[in-house]
């Protein structure tokens, strides 16, 4: 089984022999290719066409040639399609034939998404090795403990040899720190042997600052027009607009048809400039719809920090218009509250009542849903969410994010109470919503996962000076002593301090931990997989102090596949400090508690962090 994605840019390995070479730099009227070593590059003049496309086609050309292209001033720069950098973001590409790998999973058809337990990691920090190699001898583990999809944190070829992939500048190209493209189709196929989906993050919103050159001679790639952190936006709604919408949707199409991922998650679409229609986020979602969509399952999930169900809406089929489902940062910050009772910065807007601002967000999905937000200024967030299924919604107690984003990258384990992480942990494992771990959190790592990267001398002291200054926003770090004990995210300490100890997973008390998450997945597996095959919509909750009822009906449309009838899910959990008698016993079959007991007049007697579960038949109603 051969695969390759074809493109109008970047190098393409002809059938007949030779390459093909094609580059779209519209600002400069000649440009010279050179292939070979740096020491004895050779030149090859490429032609221009009147859209500023430049193309050569060579029969001496071959996979494993690097290769660059020299600009009138003598400016050397990589393919921005590179498919491969061997020697990073500064040097050569390298002439990758995608055919050259042998598929074994051919009859791989993907996974439906309700079956979906995705396990977020950082390849460079995920093993010792930090590379596709290793992290391939680790599938079997994230099987046994109960996940069926893994994503990973970008992969676009980035400067230097850490970073967490945010700042990638060559789109086409896996960072060679982790491994070769072969390795990374190794990775992906034995994760397919072994039932895993493969979900790959990719980033549409900007390039980082470091090692971009399309500046040079493509300057209609950015859009000055929309100006954003980053500088001019990507150009996806003004003049030439089509060739870069064009470059992001094959890149989209590439890494599921050449390696085979089984979807995207997108980050910070809402960081994405453009007010034209379609929106770029839809245009790449029909294309991967309309394209390998119509073969295999092939997922989008969204990060959306405003809240936009709208791209979350599905058809008469309960099939997804646009993305398929999208990270819940309004859930994970409730339950953030609820543990740590942080209401610094953005928790400001999840401080009031954080047990029923949970509830809500299993119930419905979003909290906000165009209600003011007041770390936004009173400016309202979010659209409504009604009749989206809970399987839209990923919901977690932690990710790359929320964990890196803190000065010390401390996990919510060191902060929070355990026993109510542990409560929260079974209701979004045991809820309808997309559950969703970061490396680690499975057997609650002691180690962090802390803001890493290896810019150039000049940005690396911006970078660290930056995000110290930043934090001094914050009360703990308004005087200067205390910044300057917040980790250099360019040093390789802060990178090494964030790598995943492995060793832990069999000591007390992550055993215990790794137990109670592989128990909860499992319980999962057994009684509500079968019936989120029919779509899940919103459920009801009531909050009476740190107590907290939810429930949800499963398979509402009506008989779901092997015949099942629909039940209804009901999630009793209490969050005070103290234990309280005298609580009525949900109805139904009992398929988890923790913390409760049951006395003769059978009331619940609910301790610290008590969750109890049932599923009752719609026809005990």
């Amino acid at each position: 089984m051969k695969r390759a994605h074809a493109m109008p840019f970047g190098s393409c390995v002809l059938p007949s022999g030779g390459v093909r070479f094609a580059l779209w730099a519209p600002a400069v009227e000649a440009v010279v290719l050179e292939v070979g070593p740096d020491n004895n590059a050779q030149p090859y003049p490429m032609v221009r066409d009147a859209q500023g496309w430049h193309h050569v086609e060579l029969m001496q050309a071959g996979a494993g040639d690097r290769y660059r292209y020299r600009l009138p001033d003598g400016l050397r720069v990589p393919d921005p399609a590179s498919r491969f950098n061997p020697d990073d973001v500064h040097g050569a590409s390298e002439v990758i034939d995608p055919r050259a790998y042998a598929w074994r999973d051919g009859s791989w058809r993907g996974r439906p998404w309700h079956e979906a337990v995705i396990y977020e990691l950082h390849v460079g920090t995920f093993t010792p090795e930090g590379t596709f190699a290793a992290a391939q001898d680790r599938l079997a583990d994230l099987v046994k403990l109960g996940v069926t999809a893994v994503e990973l944190m970008p992969l676009a070829d980035f400067p230097g040899r850490r970073g967490w992939g945010y700042d990638g500048v060559l789109p086409f190209a896996p960072d060679a720190s982790y491994g070769t493209p072969d390795e990374l189709k190794a990775l992906v196929d034995s994760a397919h042997g072994l039932g895993l989906m493969m979900l790959i993050d990719v980033v549409y919103n900007h390039f980082g600052p470091e090692g971009n050159y399309l500046h040079a001679y493509c300057p209609q790639f950015f859009n000055p027009a929309h100006q954003t952190p980053w500088g001019a936006a990507i150009n996806y709604d003004g003049p030439d607009a089509r060739a870069v919408r064009d470059f992001f949707i094959h890149n989209a199409l590439y890494w599921v048809e050449e390696f085979h991922f089984d979807g995207l998650r997108m980050d910070a679409i809402h960081a994405i400039r453009n007010d034209s229609d379609p929106h770029i986020v839809r245009e790449i979602c029909e294309a991967l719809r309309s394209g390998p969509g119509r073969e295999r399952q092939v997922h989008v999930v969204l990060e959306n920090e405003a809240n936009q169900a709208s791209l979350l809406a599905r058809d008469a089929h309960a099939v997804p218009r646009t993305g398929t489902a999208q990270w819940n940062d309004d859930l994970h910050h409730a339950v953030h509250v609820l543990a740590t009772g942080d209401t610094d910065g953005y928790y400001m807007d999840y401080a009031e009542a954080p047990v029923a601002q949970f509830g809500r967000a299993l119930a419905q999905g979003f909290i906000y849903q165009g209600q003011p937000s007041a770390f936004k200024h009173g400016s309202p967030r979010g659209e409504p969410s009604i009749g989206l299924p809970l399987g839209a919604f990923v919901s977690f107690l932690q990710s790359h994010d929320q964990v890196g984003n803190r000065a010390f990258g401390e996990r919510i384990h060191a902060l929070g109470d355990p026993v109510l992480l542990r409560a929260a942990c079974a209701c979004v494992l045991l809820s309808p919503h997309t559950p969703m771990l970061f490396m680690g959190e499975e057997y609650a790592a002691s180690t962090p996962f802390q803001y890493f990267c290896d810019f150039g001398p000049e940005l690396a002291d911006a970078v660290s000076q930056g995000r110290r200054a930043e934090f001094g926003r914050f009360a703990a770090f308004a005087d200067e002593a205390a910044r300057a004990r917040i980790p250099d995210p360019n040093q390789e300490s802060t990178f090494l301090a964030s790598k995943l100890r492995w060793e832990e997973r069999d000591t007390p008390p992550h055993r215990a931990w790794l137990a109670g998450v592989q128990q909860l997945l499992a319980l999962r597996q057994r009684w509500l997989v079968p019936l989120l095959a029919s779509p899940c919509g919103l459920g009801q909750f009531r909050c009476e102090g740190d107590t907290l009822w939810v429930e949800w009906t499963l398979g509402a449309q009506g008989e779901v596949p092997g015949g099942l009838p629909g039940v209804r899910l009901h999630l009793l959990a209490y969050f005070g400090a103290t234990s309280v008698d005298g609580i009525a016993t949900p109805a139904g079959e009992l398929i988890y508690a923790m913390g409760t007991q049951v006395d003769d007049a059978s009331m619940l007697r609910l301790a610290h962090g008590a969750v109890y579960v049932t599923l009752q038949e719609a026809g005990h109603v």
